[in-house]
């Protein structure tokens, strides 16, 4: 099947030609999909899109008048994918469901433990020839209260390294994951009590109309003053400028950010020659207690090859004719 993938990057591109090799045409672009670039498409059944692309009503209309059938994306999430309107138009999607939940897990895990113990802020210093430790002082994580919110594949793993940690454990999400919870004595509370008993804060939940901007402003102020946040499931998850108040509140001593919600603007691109104008980006990458990673949580061997795996057998089922496991 002659498939066209959109946002291609040389750490991704191996893996998917390895993969599908002898059994489709794979052609690889670094642009994003968008409303200019759907043209690229033709000729093509299906396209591969990533997180960055933008696969709204009005570009699905335009790939679909120009035969595109099937779309397979190269996340778990399909935020950027408008998928009512894709049914409508008679294309299939199908998303990578799981990856190598430890991967995203463990990058979490990273960013609080940098945040905590000064890790980027000591080698700044270091490279300055000042070896004092006065600026540089952490915490035990050892019988400290996380929060998880959202106990799926990624979340558990989450919750097992910090069980690991001899960490107190609570949990929210819309449905109870019963083993998860007797493995590891995970308590489910309500989104508000995770806030005022915590003092680290882990997202892990899926972006949907439920989950936008589920942490604002009336949230941030309910949470334990000096809290962490980790966010590496969504940017839109969180209202960005709020978590700007509650930085600047001391409310969240901390913020470790994987995503963030203007990152098609910025991420994933060489901004070396152009100006970044988004204000609140820009002031959030000058605190000295925000570490921001460009959506790189998943880039493991391990979890680009699950991606390429699936990706590639989304495509296969549908060169047989038949229907995806993993379609939505």
């Amino acid at each position: 099947m002659k498939t066209l993938v959109y946002s291609a990057r040389s750490y991704d591109k191996s893996f998917l030609e390895k993969e599908a090799s002898g059994k489709h045409e794979l052609i690889f672009t670094d642009q994003h999909l968008n409303v200019e670039t759907v043209e690229l498409a033709k000729g093509c059944e299906a396209i591969s899109l990533f997180t960055s692309d933008n696969a709204s009503a009005e570009v699905l209309e335009k790939l679909s008048a120009i035969g595109v059938k099937y779309i397979a994306l190269r996340t778990a999430g399909f935020d950027h994918v408008d998928v009512p309107k894709a049914k409508t138009l008679g294309i299939k999607v199908a998303r990578v469901a799981a990856y190598s939940p430890n991967a995203i897990a463990e990058h979490a895990v990273a960013m609080l433990m940098a945040l905590n113990r000064k890790i980027v802020l000591g080698q700044k210093l270091m490279n300055k020839e000042d070896y004092r430790l006065d600026e540089l002082v952490g915490f035990d994580l050892k019988g400290k209260t996380v929060g998880i919110v959202g106990t799926g594949k990624i979340g558990s793993a989450f919750a097992s390294i910090m069980n690991g940690f001899g960490c107190n454990l609570l949990a929210y999400d819309v449905e109870v994951n019963k083993e998860l919870s007797e493995k590891l004595k995970i308590k489910y509370v309500s989104i508000d009590e995770l806030c005022v008993q915590s003092d680290v804060i882990s997202l892990h939940c899926p972006l949907n109309e439920k989950t936008k901007y589920l942490f604002d402003e009336k949230l941030f102020f309910k949470m334990k003053k000096g809290v962490f946040f980790i966010n590496t499931a969504r940017g839109g998850i969180v209202n960005t400028n709020d978590l700007r108040k509650a930085i600047d509140g001391k409310i969240v001593a901390a913020a470790g950010l994987d995503v963030y919600e203007n990152e098609k603007a910025i991420f994933f691109s060489d901004h070396a020659d152009q100006k970044i104008t988004d204000g609140l980006f820009l002031e959030l990458r000058s605190y000295q207690n925000v570490l921001i990673t460009g959506h790189q949580s998943f880039l493991t061997k391990e979890a680009l090859t699950g991606i390429a795996n699936t990706t590639i057998a989304n495509i296969d089922a549908w060169q047989k004719g038949e229907s995806s496991p993993n379609e939505l």
